[in-house]
């Protein structure tokens, strides 16, 4: 499932569990001379980018980078995707490598670099592989006690380095030649292996320098896999069966880390060979599939989908495949959970119960192995019998009478109506959160949002990059009045680039998720003409409609004419809605985190 729900490599996968390079570069047994005006490290930088996948860079331009940045122009394959500033060019990376597993953007050193740097964080805590390019000072001036500009004026030039390695797993500062070619190679090989940004500074006199080590193409190189110790990995599923077996209603739950272990095929293999009642955490949604036979919805603690918390933490066991447990996704730590039912398989370890744990055993591998084995039993659909016993189908809002004011449900009501296969939605930081996680994706439907990190405004740049990667689907985004106003000049980097996605923006005055954790005047907004911004970003250059919806006949007016005749534009819907018209989720959810929040300090 992970190339359907909006996860794939840039890599193919073969049967020995290699990762092969595109077969474009393994044609030949003997390596293709470069001539030697195009034997640069910006040549190499750039072609080892395409070999992995990425065709878009998201940039900004700045006088360190500019040199790079004529490389990554002129590379075949490659497209240069200038952005409104940093931050949103980090979070277009981020809803590429989304897409397409792998992405990378480009700024110049220091005020680019610790501009991006937020971006860079919310990658590194979702494990996405962003490799975050950076044109540095020149070469010379490094060690010579002189202040350069886009700096903070001290001769120190690693401030920017020291900042970036806490939120990337590999760093590089590439001032020569003769071993940069080594350096960029490492660098993004450990991007793709760790799941995590990297950071790659380059000096801005040496990317069109031609060397020697540049002369030859790029030797295509393989990831290797990392395989399962085989006797962890058997010890692993003994214990799991004999903990599943004792089991009367046993229970299975996606997690987020699901992503980086590559393992949603194997988790859905298992469902079907258990029996199994299956769930998801909030974080997981989009990376399984919600049409399987036994799914039941999101598991997320108090605001869970309707009857699910009951099946899961009434259960005997639990199974936790790739969980990510922290005060959001467990409602302010009220979850009713214990360690002694649940086996927790993260990417390369399994814990049985309160114990043992097995290191070194891959998930994707686990997952299999396991679902080998349980098939050999009863199928055991004794929690999936019990919820469809207690289940009671959900009910629709009620009909508006003509020209009422638009409530949100009734806006989520025609998303749902809107969602097919070649859709995939992005959610922003806000009761988008709870109301987009109540939505139903159909197969194909990707699903995208930042839980871990949860950083406003994230959505408009990861919708950018997350349309450029997938540009066979038409997204959908759902994004707060606040959270817009952070990133909304990125519209512009869409019309640029000719998206067509439909973008509605919900106006209720401010930001309603802190309201309801905390309320203060500082969450009061000034309200802003969101379609009149957006037509003046659109002046008359390029494709882009534009409507303000108020009731729910123009809702519906609105999405007919963006599903229609204006199918091949960029639309952007602002919906007024009540400023305190919120999910029940919501209002539950903020209360447990308020309470959380808030607790005294222990006593010393």
């Amino acid at each position: 499932m992970e190339n359907g729900n909006g996860y794939s490599n840039g890599h193919k996968a073969v049967a020995n569990g290699m990762v092969a390079c595109p077969a474009a570069f393994r044609a030949s047994p003997t390596v293709p001379m470069v001539a030697s005006a195009e034997a640069t490290l910006g040549r190499h930088l750039a072609r080892r980018l395409v070999q992995v996948g990425v065709g878009d860079v998201f940039a900004v331009p700045g006088d360190f980078n500019l040199a790079l940045l004529d490389h990554l122009i002129a590379e075949p394959g490659l497209r240069l995707v200038g952005c409104c500033n940093e931050l949103n060019a980090g979070y277009a990376a981020d809803g590429y490598a989304r897409a397409k597993g792998v992405g990378a953007c480009a700024v110049t050193f220091t005020v680019g670099g610790l501009s991006v740097i937020n971006a860079i964080a919310g990658a590194y805590s979702e494990n996405l592989p962003v490799i975050c390019i950076v044109g540095g000072p020149n070469s010379n001036d490094h060690g010579t006690n002189r202040i350069l500009h886009h700096t903070i004026g001290l001769p120190d030039f690693s401030q920017e380095l020291r900042c970036f390695q806490p939120v990337t797993c590999h760093q590089v500062v590439i001032n020569n030649l003769d071993d940069a070619h080594e350096q960029i190679d490492k660098a993004i090989a450990t991007a793709l292996k760790e799941s995590k940004p990297v950071y790659i500074s380059v000096a801005c006199n040496i990317p069109s320098v031609s060397h020697p080590a540049f002369s030859h193409e790029p030797i295509p190189y393989c990831l290797a896999a990392r395989k399962s110790n085989k006797m962890g990995l058997e010890a692993a599923l003994q214990a799991t069966v004999e903990f599943l077996n004792k089991a009367v209603k046993p229970v299975m739950v996606a997690g987020p880390n699901l992503r980086v272990a590559k393992a949603g095929a194997a988790f859905e293999e298992l469902a079907d060979a258990s029996g199994y009642a299956v769930a998801i955490m909030p974080s997981a949604k989009g990376l399984v599939a919600e049409t399987l036979p036994r799914y039941i919805g999101t598991y997320w603690g108090a605001v869970s989908t309707a009857f699910c918390t009951e099946i899961v933490e009434s259960a005997d066991a639990y199974l936790f495949a790739g969980p990510i447990f922290n005060d959001y996704s467990s409602v302010g730590y009220s979850f009713l959970l214990k360690k002694e039912k649940a086996v927790i398989v993260q990417p390369d370890r399994v814990t049985v119960g309160n114990g043992p744990t097995f290191g070194c055993v891959m998930m994707k591998d686990f997952l299999t192995e396991l679902g080998k084995r349980v098939r050999k039993t009863k199928r055991n659909t004794t929690a999936y019998e019990n919820y469809k016993r207690i289940f009671v189908p959900q009910g629709q809002p009620p009909e508006s009478e003509p020209g009422e004011p638009l409530r949100v449900n009734v806006l989520f009501k025609h998303i749902q109506q809107m969602l097919t296969g070649d859709n995939a939605v992005i959610a922003e930081t806000g009761d988008s959160w709870f109301n987009c996680q109540k939505l139903k994706l159909p197969d194909g439907c990707g699903y995208e949002f930042q839980m871990q990190y949860g950083s406003i405004g994230w959505s408009v740049g990861a919708l950018l990059g997350y349309a450029q990667g997938k540009s066979e689907k038409r997204v959908i985004a759902c994004i707060g009045d606040g959270s817009f106003q952070v990133t909304a000049q990125e519209v512009s980097t869409m019309l640029r680039c000719g998206q067509n996605s439909i973008i509605f923006l919900i106006n209720n005055g401010g930001y309603t998720i802190e309201v309801e954790i905390h309320d203060g005047p500082y969450n009061v907004i000034k309200n802003w003409n969101y379609t009149g911004l957006v037509d003046a970003i659109h002046n008359g250059d390029g494709n882009c409609w534009t409507a303000k919806v108020t009731c729910e006949e123009e809702l519906t007016a609105a999405i007919e004419t963006a599903t229609g005749l204006k199918q091949d534009c960029l639309c952007f819907i602002e919906v007024i809605v009540h400023k305190d018209d919120t999910s029940k989720e919501l209002l539950e959810w903020g209360s447990r985190v308020c309470s959380a929040n808030s607790r005294p300090p222990n006593p010393q």
